[in-house]
């Protein structure tokens, strides 16, 4: 359930907050007051597009937002479990929300979370339908009655096609597939070679992923063995001269005769002659080791030259297969892998030939059983739009619902046209040809009414009422009513035997105020609720008179009480 809608600077909306409840809310207003922009908010939260200049004159953004009461279980929606990982669609309160600015993209919030368009467009579906004044445009979409009847075939049957869809998609893949395979063997020979070639060139330089790097180290090494020695060479020297005299070594051992010479006398000494001792030896290793470098460093041009053309080899590998030594290698896999698919060709095109059949077989069965149960619920659908139709004021109208066989899609192999005899005697005829724009209101709510039966918890009608008035727009009210006790409805409308029947009643008003200099500033559309005095009020005036009409307010009285 909706349970409140704010609106912030949607053009003539500067500011807006409806507490709206169960049951039927209506909203009503003169023509051109915003009631329009209310629908185009909700619109929004199912991930609408923004109409251009949609932000209010002088605001920086408009914002929308929808404080909802989920459905059970929306968290485990399958087909939301990815969005479910990033926010947490199992609070008892959800709130979505939309910020629209004059030159550039929206941004879309799901609990305070940023979260794309569609993803919000994808939760607010389940829990908020919206039938605006397009819809009986779309109703004569053969591709929309499609929709409805599987909506009314219920959940199971839903579940069903979804299924067929994926197997669907599922067999158009093996078939691209075994396309793009047919389309290869007859180059198959000379894709071969070329695989072979670029194999045989990685394999025999067979690169590793550490190599490279020891092989710089080395290189460095083997580059600057000049600089090594001298430094070597230097510090050997320093520690221990070739001729015996002056060097650290020898002034070490000097110190430490003459620190063992009072060895003994205070503890405090021998514990720092002990730590020299330890120095002088390691002195001497050093100097011991230096010299062992010094004899084994060699300059070595021929292993500098090899170590060079081995990383020029790894160099031009990289150059043609993605620049480090680990792309080369995932190179080789896929060459490997493609060969073997190739080498392969006719053991795969033999087995995604049998994988196509198998998909086609299961498609076919499986497009029978939505076929079957189309027709079986065609029969109790057009029973049930029938009954509808005769609350709503066409008590002889005959409907039906016709499901003939095409190719096959991802729904199936069904095409759905539903005809309509609004008149006795008159044959029945689609919808497109035969019904009036009252009368095609009036089926779309009967179709919403039944089709709909366990679907969105909010459902918004946007002036599902045009197009009727008199005993009609009552039945549409009181169709409307009955709706409402099964979920919560929203009804924009402009007829008072509708909105007489809601619960909750709120009305759009344009105002206009001065600024000092005496201009008018840009026009602001206020929604305010009702209560009973002003209720009456607002209902003279959609009977086109004042609230000083006696005759209109004895009228609107009497529409209340009959409520």
């Amino acid at each position: 359930m909706l349970a409140e809608l704010r609106v912030r600077n949607l053009l003539l909306i500067e500011s807006a907050e409806l507490a709206l409840g169960p049951g039927l809310n209506v909203l009503t207003g003169e023509t051109g007051a915003g009631k329009t922009m209310v629908a185009h908010a909700l619109d929004l939260l199912l991930g609408g597009k923004p109409r251009r200049g949609i932000v209010r004159p002088g605001a920086e953004e408009a914002y929308v937002e929808g404080v909802f009461e989920p459905p059970a279980g929306l968290a485990d929606d399958p087909g939301l479990a990815e969005l479910a990982e990033r926010v947490p669609l199992g609070d008892s309160e959800l709130v979505l929300a939309r910020r629209v600015v004059p030159d550039g993209p929206t941004r879309s919030y799901m609990q305070g979370r940023s979260v794309s368009a569609a993803e919000l467009g994808l939760v607010g579906s389940r829990m908020l339908a919206f039938f605006g004044q397009h819809e009986h445009r779309k109703l004569m979409l053969t591709s929309a009655q499609l929709e409805i009847l599987d909506a009314f075939c219920g959940k199971q049957h839903l579940e069903a096609r979804q299924q067929f869809a994926r197997d669907h998609a599922r067999a158009r893949e093996i078939e691209r597939e075994l396309e793009d395979l047919r389309a290869r063997v007859g180059a198959r020979d000379r894709d071969i070679d070329f695989l072979d070639f670029e194999l045989e060139e990685i394999e025999s330089v067979a690169p590793a992923v550490e190599e490279e790097a020891e092989l710089e180290r080395e290189r460095s090494r083997l580059g600057a063995v000049e600089s090594l020695r001298a430094a070597a060479a230097v510090a050997a020297e320093a520690l221990d001269p070739a001729d015996g005299d002056d060097g650290a070594v020898a002034r070490m051992a000097t110190a430490g005769a003459e620190l063992d010479r009072v060895a003994g006398t205070d503890d405090a000494l021998d514990t720092l002659a002990s730590r020299f001792g330890t120095l002088t030896f390691e002195l001497q290793d050093v100097a011991g080791e230096l010299r062992g470098y010094l004899d084994l460093l060699e300059a070595d041009p021929e292993r500098l030259a090899a170590v060079e053309e081995r990383l020029d080899q790894l160099s031009r590998l990289k150059r043609k297969h993605g620049g480090t030594v680990e792309a080369v290698l995932e190179h080789a896999e896929r060459c490997r892998a493609e060969r073997d698919r190739l080498a392969g060709a006719e053991e795969t095109t033999g087995r995604l030939e049998r994988d196509l059949a198998a998909a086609a077989g299961k498609l076919k069965e499986a497009a029978a059983q939505l076929h079957s149960a189309r027709v079986k619920a065609g029969r109790k659908l057009a029973q049930r739009v029938v009954s509808e139709l005769g609350e709503l004021a066409l008590p002889d109208a005959t409907f039906e619902v016709v499901v003939s066989e095409r190719d096959m899609t991802a729904s199936g192999t069904d095409s759905v046209e539903f005809l309509i005899g609004p008149n006795p005697g008159v044959p029945a005829g689609p919808l497109r040809e035969t019904a009036s724009g009252g009368e095609l209101s009036r089926i779309m709510l009967a179709l919403m009414s039944v089709a709909t039966a366990g679907g969105s918890g909010t459902v918004v009608f946007d002036e599902v009422d045009a197009g009727v008035g008199g005993a009609t727009a009552r039945a549409v009210g009181e169709r409307l009513r009955t709706l409402a006790g099964e979920r919560q409805v929203v009804c924009i409308t402009h007829l008072p035997q509708v909105a007489s029947l809601a619960e909750r009643h709120f009305r759009v008003a344009k105002r206009a105020q001065l600024r000092e200099a005496g201009a008018p500033e840009v026009a602001r559309t206020e929604v305010e609720r009702l209560d009973r005095a002003e209720l009456v009020e607002e209902l003279c005036r959609m009977l086109g008179s004042d609230g000083g009409d006696e005759a209109a307010r004895r009228h609107a009285e009497n529409l209340l009480r009959a409520a």
